[in-house]
């Protein structure tokens, strides 16, 4: 397992906050209105509890939160809370060995098609790891 290299980048025009540092900026209005979660944000919450877990112990909560601050500055920005922890969940298993790219890459290529193939609803992006 390789130790991962800190790359944590400073907001441009933010006094040198670092990307993540928002607080206090201007981002427009706070939704604050109560909403139900998503199936699939259920579900990356789910996991990374699984993969936290004294069971599985993949990672600390603190690589998480790392991988997350090392997000530059666009992608953080254009990226949802969720979309967040399910990439920085992705990057983390590759990190610490449990599945390689090549191996995501490809289950998720099968679970697309698989989705198509029930008339589901299907992204035609893919996420820059």
């Amino acid at each position: 397992m390789s130790q991962p290299e800190r790359k944590t980048l400073t907001r441009s025009g933010a006094g040198g906050r670092a990307v993540h540092d928002v607080g206090g900026l201007e981002f427009g209005p706070v939704d604050r209105s109560e909403h139900d979660l998503a199936l699939w944000e259920k579900r990356t919450d789910a996991m990374l509890i699984l993969l936290v877990g004294p069971k599985k112990g993949a990672f600390k909560i603190d690589a998480m939160r790392r991988v997350i601050e090392d997000y530059g500055q666009q992608e953080y920005d254009r990226t949802e809370y969720y979309e967040k922890w399910i990439r920085a969940i992705r990057n983390l298993v590759v990190e610490q060995d449990i599945m390689t790219a090549a191996e995501i890459d490809k289950r998720m290529a099968e679970v697309a098609k698989a989705h198509a193939k029930a008339g589901r609803k299907v992204s035609a992006g893919k996420i820059a790891w």
